[in-house]
């Protein structure tokens, strides 16, 4: 995946607003506290659409929508709701559909499943000139939001219309990028494109990348960087509050996981979803604690397992008790979340003779390619297993270099 020469020439530019004052240390800006500081000015003018969910929101925790609509400055005119909606009304797999926002009165468009000509129409249809796009992400690349940021971008260049990304940190950091890279031909909604599991970007740089690498004709964008944010910074460093994504990432420590044990969606265990820590719970009716113990005994760097038993009240196993293991990560500097997820798949599978993947083979889905369950299946182990993909992550890493924004 070399890097594409579009880079400097189509690649999304930085939008010029206030910065830092030489030599003081800011606390962290999003995008959005940046760009109202600018007096919206690059929105000046313009019939705005915004592309969010329950996490656009202000330090004081007030919409961006609502700050947005009630500002003069500001034309807003149009809101575009994701999966789990604008709102976030609708569980894993919904939307919010259609409807005029009580709050503002402004209409809501559905844009979860469109893609392509049917997403540009909705633009069309909308009225706007310019997309917004202001969304927490969560660093794995199949969480959802990233790919509708993908699908945005591809429908606003259909549609003629211009693409405005506003910055929020990685809350994992964005120090590596860990993992396996998808393989086209895997490609679905949870990974449009090649890149790692855990890509250790934001969103605008991730912007930025699709824009130079992946996208047939670039679309007009710009980018608000946020200031004030490293790249080695958790989310609690941030000093922002934390809006759960979607209704099974209720903390940070969840997103912390998420892009190794979301692996176990691919499996007939549990997740954790119908619990209150999920994807740090997991399990299955007629596991003990032999898998917990073949877990540790994987010294894996900055984490321990407990056996666990817990009772989901909705998804894989509702309302029925069964075994496994809770993820206790005890140095998340040294935490390889995708590593970890192998290990728990390497383990639970020779510890319970019940485990078996999802029929329809969804773990190739999240892994990018058949390879991983393939090799598990011949009894890999885990460092074989990882070592499998190190030449294919080593490339995209190397791609990814060139659209950092932040050191």
């Amino acid at each position: 995946m070399p890097l594409s020469r579009r880079t400097l020439l189509a690649s999304a530019t930085t939008a010029a607003l206030p910065a830092t004052t030489p030599g003081h240390r800011e606390r962290l800006r999003t995008g959005f506290e940046r760009l109202a500081a600018g007096g919206y000015s690059v929105l000046d003018g313009r019939r705005v659409g915004i592309v969010t969910n329950p996490t656009g929101v202000t330090r004081d925790t007030e919409h961006i929508v609502d700050v947005m609509h009630r500002d003069p400055r500001v034309r807003l005119t149009a809101v575009f709701g994701p999966e789990h909606g604008f709102r976030g009304t609708a569980q894993a797999g919904g939307s919010e559909g259609r409807y005029d926002d009580p709050a503002t009165g402004l209409p809501v468009y559905d844009t979860y499943l469109k893609s392509g000509r049917p997403l540009a129409d909705v633009f069309t249809a909308s009225g706007v000139d310019t997309v917004v796009f202001d969304i927490q992400d969560v660093g794995a690349r199949f969480y959802t939001y990233i790919w509708t940021l993908y699908d945005c971008m591809e429908a606003a260049q259909l549609a003629g219309k211009r693409f405005v990304v506003l910055d929020r940190p990685n809350p994992v950091t964005g120090r590596e990028a860990l993992g396996p890279v998808l393989h086209k031909e895997f490609a679905t909604f949870v990974g449009r494109q090649p890149i790692a599991q855990a890509h250790g970007m934001t969103v605008a740089e991730l912007a930025r990348l699709f824009n130079g690498e992946f996208l047939a004709t670039p679309v007009p964008l710009e980018t608000v960087r946020m200031s004030g944010w490293k790249r080695s910074g958790f989310y609690d460093a941030s000093g922002l509050p934390w809006v759960p994504p979607s209704p099974n990432m209720p903390t940070p420590d969840t997103a912390l996981v998420y892009s190794g044990t979301c692996l176990f969606e691919g499996t007939n265990l549990s997740e954790g979803r119908g619990t209150t820590r999920p994807f740090e719970l997991l399990g299955a009716e007629g596991i003990d604690g032999r898998w917990a113990a073949a877990a540790n005994e994987e010294g894996l760097p900055g984490v321990r397992f407990r056996e666990a038993y817990f009772a989901p009240t909705f998804s894989k196993f509702q309302g029925r008790t069964v075994g496994g293991v809770q993820v206790h990560v005890t140095d998340r500097a040294a935490y390889d979340p995708v590593r970890t997820g192998i290990a728990l798949l390497v383990t639970a599978r020779k510890a319970w003779s019940g485990f078996a993947w999802r029929s329809d083979d969804w773990i190739d889905k999240l892994t990018g390619s058949a390879q991983v369950r393939t090799m598990i299946d011949a009894g890999a182990g885990t460092d074989e297993v990882t070592g499998a993909w190190q030449e294919e992550l080593a490339a995209f890493r190397r791609v990814r270099k060139g659209y950092l924004l932040y050191t």
